[in-house]
């Protein structure tokens, strides 16, 4: 497995983790692409998929969202932060890899929380410098996407998150999500009771995703528990001024799921570097 160097960005009190992978050999102006993890997963459970993306002449970077992993605060009592940080936490990241990123195109690739996270980074902060935009795993968790029995159980189990969440003033991570900022929870909650995501330091969000113009690639994965493909399709549907290639994932034989597909991530890492290969110079 190809090690990677551990860096720190500071931002508003927090220290975001990155770990920077070496260059693919051979090649030292390949696209770059900063990977944004799900929701309690560090970033180094992403060490395959980098691998494999390094493999297929890609820069990699991955990024502990705030409050996991080697990125702080620590979820508590006396956090606040919610959606509107974690999308400009991104920015941040990208800030400080920019010396990395000149001259070559640059992706976000996000993985269900970090992939919503990517896509606000878009909407609210028009970062025309980033060139496209990869979601694999993500969705809007709304409760009526989900299939048979399971949409019913969908609703009162992300709200009785949400409320504990608010009475404890954290959530503690039990069986789920690991532990979060109340104000992660409360936006991710609203996503899935509305299927919209709610506004974000004063700005409608809904309104701005319809002015992302990024190519996109999105695919969603068979087996998926968390978001299956009807929540990508309900992402996707927001994103109505970018070009949008919109795909499934499987392996023939294989079960996978929201976190498994990592470990039989070749195929997505090659046709990752398809798209970015696609992408227009900017």
């Amino acid at each position: 497995m190809v090690e990677y160097q551990q860096e720190y960005v500071q931002v508003d009190g927090a220290r975001l983790g990155v770990q920077v992978y070496p260059e693919p050999d051979g090649m030292a102006d390949a696209p770059m692409v900063l990977i944004a993890p799900a929701m309690g997963v560090r970033a180094r459970y992403y060490r395959p998929f980098a691998a494999a993306l390094r493999d297929a002449g890609l820069a990699v970077a991955v990024a502990d969202l705030r409050g996991t992993g080697e990125s702080t605060p620590r979820p508590s009592r006396a956090c606040r932060y919610g959606y509107a940080e974690l999308a400009a936490d991104i920015g941040a990241t990208r800030a400080a890899l920019k010396p990395r990123l000149d001259g070559r195109r640059t992706l976000l690739l996000g993985h269900s929380l970090g992939g919503q996270a990517a896509v606000l980074h878009l909407a609210l902060h028009e970062a025309h410098e980033v060139d496209g935009l990869a979601l694999i795993a993500v969705g809007i968790p709304y409760w009526r996407d989900f299939a048979g029995p399971r949409r019913y159980g969908v609703l009162p189990y992300t709200q009785g998150i949400a409320a504990t969440a608010r009475m404890l003033g954290v959530w503690p991570g039990w069986g789920f999500g690991g532990r979060q900022a109340r104000g992660v929870i409360r936006d991710w909650a609203h996503t899935a009771r509305t299927g919209r995501f709610p506004h974000i330091g004063g700005v409608d969000a809904e309104s701005a995703m319809g002015r992302v113009h990024t190519p996109v690639l999105a695919i969603s994965v068979d087996g998926d528990q968390y978001t299956p493909h009807p929540t990508l399709d309900r992402l996707c549907a927001k994103l109505d001024a970018a070009p949008v290639e919109r795909e499934r994932f499987h392996v023939p034989g294989t079960a996978l799921d929201h976190f498994t597909w990592v470990h039989a991530a070749r195929p997505l890492a090659a046709r990752v570097a398809g798209f970015a290969s696609g992408l227009p110079s900017r």
